[in-house]
């Protein structure tokens, strides 16, 4: 059941027994008295449906329709005492036959679709099937090898250049890349994920971080590289960390930078999950001396109505925006650096 933690957390286990009691009660309505339901512990719950058909494609879609049909019961509103509470269950399938699999398995395949069902966006239902286990132990594999990157140096930075309208180099943003000793060059779309379900995206972001400020501190010595900003994407995990403002400051201090060389890269999910907070929190750094860019502008979310509150430097247009330049007056007059951004870069 979804947000039922949170409802422990602010009104008390009363009124989470007293919604566990309606969704036990909710959920026997929608099966037969030979079906079995029961409650696994906190907020999970267990339906065993026997005897749906000897036909698999006919039982899934049999159970289907069951399951369908209790998650569309659970997702009502919840009157608790007087309390009304919205929630909505993900909910995952795995069929049987006989006794072929141990019950431990079907359970963990049922888990394992009902997670499936919970990174859809809640509120759904889903079957296993053998690519999902396949999935699992993928990676459980990936992130072992992940927790290896930095201490066996196997993760690098490259450098994309940034250019003005006139094609002089005026920056760069920092890529990162993991050289895995077995999959060669691995793109973060394949690991951050994964890193970002645990504490190892802050040690990477720790070390981009780090890796950033020193390059740049070398680019301190050469003349033609001097004046030279450097773009960092930094992770939601990371950005609320309460001392990420401090632990920059200190790695700017240690390379003895100035700040206004570095630009941390926000993304709008990020600002939008908590405006006030962000805002507050940019408001920092910007008196630290760093700059601040919103990465991929218009990928998602496309409002302008909130950037009047960021403090940004620059902003960055999603391909989206940039396909409709000629042909929208309003992508086009998005593109011009304007007082709210000084720098806008279009993104390829």
């Amino acid at each position: 059941m979804d947000k039922f933690k949170s409802l422990n957390d602010t009104l008390g286990h009363d009124y989470g027994d007293l919604m566990l009691i309606e969704v036990a009660r909710r959920i026997r309505s929608c099966v037969r008295e030979s079906d079995t339901v029961a409650r696994l512990g906190g907020d999970e719950f267990v339906v065993l449906v026997e005897e749906v058909s000897r036909n698999a494609e006919e039982a899934s879609r049999k159970v289907g329709l069951v399951a369908e049909k209790i998650r569309e019961v659970l997702a009502r509103p919840y009157r608790l005492k007087d309390h009304e509470h919205h929630s909505s269950p993900s909910i995952g399938i795995s069929l049987y036959r006989g006794n072929e699999n141990p019950v431990e398995d079907l359970l963990r395949h049922a888990d394992m679709a009902m997670y499936q069902a919970k990174e859809s966006g809640r509120n759904a239902v889903r079957f296993f099937d053998p690519h999902m286990q396949e999935d699992v132990v993928a990676h459980a594999v990936l992130e072992h090898d992940l927790r290896n990157a930095i201490p066996q140096q196997q993760l690098q930075l490259y450098y994309q250049i940034q250019v003005d309208s006139e094609h002089r180099p005026i920056g760069a943003e920092a890529l990162l890349r993991w050289i895995h000793p077995q999959r060669g060059v691995v793109a973060p779309a394949e690991f951050i994920s994964v890193a970002a379900e645990s504490t190892l995206i802050l040690d990477i972001d720790h070390w981009v971080l780090d890796t950033a400020c020193r390059q740049l501190s070398l680019w301190g010595h050469d003349e033609q590289k001097q004046r030279l900003t450097l773009a960092v994407n930094i992770s939601e995990k990371m950005f609320s960390m309460p001392d990420f403002v401090d632990k920059l400051g200190g790695i700017l201090s240690k390379y003895r930078l100035n700040p206004s060389r570095l630009t941390v890269e926000l993304t709008e999910g990020m600002v939008l999950g908590n405006l006030e907070g962000t805002v507050a929190k940019m408001l920092k750094l910007r008196e630290l001396g760093v700059r601040l860019s919103m990465d991929d502008f218009g990928g998602k979310y496309s409002s302008l109505s909130y950037l009047k509150q960021l403090p940004l430097d620059q902003l960055k247009i999603a391909q989206e925006f940039v396909l409709g330049i000629e042909m929208d007056g309003n992508d086009a007059l998005l593109a011009r650096p304007s007082s709210i951004w000084q720098t806008v870069f279009i993104c390829m």
